[in-house]
């Protein structure tokens, strides 16, 4: 947008961060931490103290946010003692926690520095992403019932721009990012609450489709790829906004083109081959292929991190199951991006993805009033982890099976195949 300032359009994006992702109530409290790390990195400030504004300024009665270095994971990953990584700053969750239960908000701010553990002890990265997994999981629990409404965002951190435009000096490399983040949260719209909302309508119409269908599986087919996914009973198909059991409307992901519910944790057969590299606990994983079989990962591959994947599979038992399936057409606007993030809040919105670990409670009807014993046995699964990769492409088809047998195509050549 011509004329106007970054420090405007950090503003202009905070205000849709706090009306549309978590739709701040008057003497709601917030509480802004980081995406898959710590704490937020000190360089996203300037965003943090622009979402207190909006928040303010939407009634909220207090705002704070958990500031962190994420080299000090670096640093403690190649000098601490060996037996020292199931240490972890308890605080931290107290503290979220006391706003989270008392119906508080919840922002989650990612960017870091996406290769921040590359090459390190693939024991030590598991370890110490264990630990964060297991003091995290009340607050994940939280989170995957829709207690309270809660939103993942991103700032342009100065490693994950480099590591996207690397033939660019690393100021101007954040100034692309940058653009990049507010054009595909609409952000660059003259009026970015507007089309927020007629984006939600939009992917809304989507679910209530799939959801009248009731598809008992989805076949994929691509290069690389054939592999049979169950979805259970009482299966909710998702899009961008949801009600929190709080009472507020909120809209998760910013930005956000999918369509998603649950699988059946017991219904995974085939191979799938991601399309995108993964970035998980500081190690980027790359062309790797994840093989199933009665719903649990039998085999893993990769090029590039194959340690990590592994790790990352091995974490519990629902680790090697898998507890989300989402739908998006290649043309979405990152998509048509053509390149890479190397985050998957991103990358996941430019393609179809699965995840490994733990299915949101809310995508099954009745799925937030089951303990973890009720939720497996209706087809639901319990893990740490929840993380997605990207399967979709241009080359791939997906059929939803009837409850007949019959095959109907939802998406050929990574486009919807449904009409509306």
């Amino acid at each position: 947008m011509t004329g106007i300032t970054h420090q405007e359009m950090l503003a202009k994006y905070a205000e849709a961060i706090v009306k549309v992702g978590l739709n701040i109530r008057a003497e709601q409290r917030l509480i802004i931490t980081a995406a898959g790390t710590r704490g937020v990195p000190h360089q996203f400030a300037p965003l943090v103290r622009e979402i207190a504004k909006a928040a303010y300024s939407a009634g909220a009665k207090y705002v704070d946010a958990i500031f962190a270095d994420e080299e000090m994971l670096r640093i403690r990953a190649q000098h601490a003692s060996k037996g020292s990584f199931g240490e972890y700053p308890k605080w931290q969750i107290q503290g979220v926690l006391d706003m989270v239960s008392n119906g508080d908000a919840l922002l989650s701010i990612g960017g870091s520095n996406p290769d921040l553990l590359g090459g390190l002890d693939s024991d030590v990265v598991g370890q110490m992403q264990r630990a964060h997994l297991e003091n995290w999981s009340p607050i994940s629990e939280k989170v995957t019932t829709n207690a309270i409404n809660w939103c993942v965002v991103a700032a342009a951190g100065e490693a994950w721009a480099h590591k996207i435009f690397p033939d660019l000096p690393v100021n101007k490399a954040q100034e692309k990012l940058w653009q990049a983040i507010f054009e595909t949260t609409r952000i660059d719209q003259p009026d970015p609450i507007a089309a927020w909302n007629k984006h939600i309508a939009s992917l809304r119409e989507r679910a209530l489709y799939l959801q009248a269908k009731q598809y008992t599986a989805l076949h994929y087919k691509a290069p690389g790829t054939d592999f049979t996914l169950g979805l259970p009973s009482g299966h909710l198909w998702i899009s961008a906004q949801s009600m929190a059991q709080n009472g507020v409307a909120f809209t998760a992901n910013m930005p956000t083109e999918e369509v998603f519910t649950l699988p059946d944790r017991n219904r995974a057969d085939g191979v799938i081959s991601a399309t995108f590299p993964l970035s998980y606990g500081g190690t980027l994983i790359e062309d790797f292929q994840v093989h199933f079989e009665n719903g649990r990962i039998t085999k893993v591959t990769a090029q590039k991190g194959e340690a990590a994947l592994q790790k990352l599979v091995d974490t519990d038992e629902g680790s090697h199951r898998l507890g989300e399936v989402a739908l998006v057409p290649a043309s979405s606007p990152i998509g048509r991006r053509g390149h890479l993030f190397y985050n998957t809040l991103f990358d996941e919105n430019a393609s179809c993805h699965i995840a490994i670990g733990r299915a949101y409670r809310f995508t099954l009807a009745g799925g937030t009033e089951l303990n973890d014993d009720e939720f497996i046995a209706a087809g639901g699964n319990v893990s740490l982890n929840h993380v997605d990769f990207m399967i979709g492409s241009p080359k791939m088809d997906i059929d939803g099976i009837t409850k007949d047998g019959k095959r109907e195509p939802v998406m050929r050549q990574g486009e919807w195949a449904i009409q509306l």
